[in-house]
């Protein structure tokens, strides 16, 4: 029986990882350390599996006596705002997070990776293939989250290199759905929140700008197969995401079709923000063979809606929202 760490596992896509990770018949505990920085315990408040350990600390901080047999490292905001106002951890959360991971690694065992496909930068190709190496600015605004992933997949393969460490790594491209924080910055949870608000969708430029978009239940899917379930000999990372290339102008247009009334606002463009995202699947398929993105973006946005609709995110922010105005007055008196 095997003893499991997730870091990052009360985050978006980290709690969907919990779930799957607790199906496994081979599980003695399932350690997930967080800090809340970003992610929420109510991700995983539904779990009443006793193998489960919930541990609030930085993953640079997490300290253990026992030894993982897996280990995934998923400690990482992965929201503009957040990563471009806190730079220091951003990275810190990421590469020094690896290293207090590997120490914490049982000879013999597997460390896995989620990385990005912001490694790539604003790409000069399209498709993206894992050979390209990216066009990554390492001083822009972006860069503590870029680079922070570029360094982390580095250090993971230099680990393999030299001391032989089983490392997976997923470079996963733009996923939306349930779990996601209405303030989280991205632009489906921008655009659903906004016009649940009753305010207007705010498109950064012309939205011509395209991105792959994921559905989480068909990413984590893809992250399950690579990271446990299936055998290959393949070393290196591996893009993971859906091919289907759609605008930004056309995700805002739809998700205003799907709430009357709502109306769509162009702003200026978000600094440094890729002209075009979409990952080349071969190697993917090759590995995983028969996976994919099966939910069309059309079904996965209204999905997502319900469940904003449902949990009542909207409010809980407007909350969140006039409690920080609040405290702004109070402070300027």
């Amino acid at each position: 029986m095997k003893k499991l760490l997730l870091a990052g596992g009360a985050g978006f896509i980290g709690s969907h990882l919990v779930d799957r990770l607790l199906k496994r018949n081979d599980l003695d505990m399932l350690v997930v350390v967080d800090s809340l920085w970003t992610g929420r315990a109510e991700n995983i408040d539904h779990i009443r599996d006793q193998r489960l350990v919930l541990v609030r600390s930085e993953v640079e901080n997490f300290k253990s006596d026992f030894q993982f047999d897996e280990i995934f490292h998923l400690a990482s905001p992965a929201s503009p705002p957040v990563y471009m106002r806190e730079p220091e951890r951003t990275v810190s959360a990421n590469l020094i997070g690896a290293m207090r991971l590997l120490k914490l690694l049982k000879k013999g065992g597997r460390i896995c990776f989620a990385s990005s496909s912001e490694v790539y930068g604003n790409p000069l190709v399209n498709p993206l293939p894992e050979t390209y190496r990216g066009s990554v600015d390492c001083t822009g605004p972006r860069s503590s989250y870029d680079e922070g992933k570029r360094c982390t997949e580095a250090l993971l393969f230099e680990s393999n290199r030299v001391r032989g460490v089983d490392v997976r790594v997923a470079r996963i491209f733009n996923v939306y759905g349930p779990r996601t924080r209405a303030d989280d910055g991205r632009a489906v949870s921008n655009f659903i929140a906004n016009a649940l608000s009753g305010k207007p969708i705010v498109v950064h430029g012309d939205g011509l700008q395209t991105r792959s978009w994921g559905y989480v239940d068909d990413i984590v899917d893809g992250l399950e197969r690579l990271f446990w379930l299936e055998n290959f000999n393949h070393v290196g990372a591996v893009n993971v995401g859906n091919d289907r290339e759609i605008s930004v102008l056309e995700i805002a247009q739809y998700v205003a079709g799907l709430i009357p009334g709502t109306t769509i606002v162009h702003d200026e463009p978000a600094p440094q923000d890729p002209t075009n995202r979409r990952p080349d699947l071969t190697l993917c398929r090759r590995i995983l063979p028969g996976w994919s993105c099966k939910v069309p973006y059309e079904e996965g946005l209204v999905r997502t809606l319900r469940w904003f609709e449902a949990k009542g995110e909207i409010g809980e922010m407007r909350a969140t929202m006039r409690s920080r105005a609040g405290n702004d007055r109070r402070n300027l008196r």
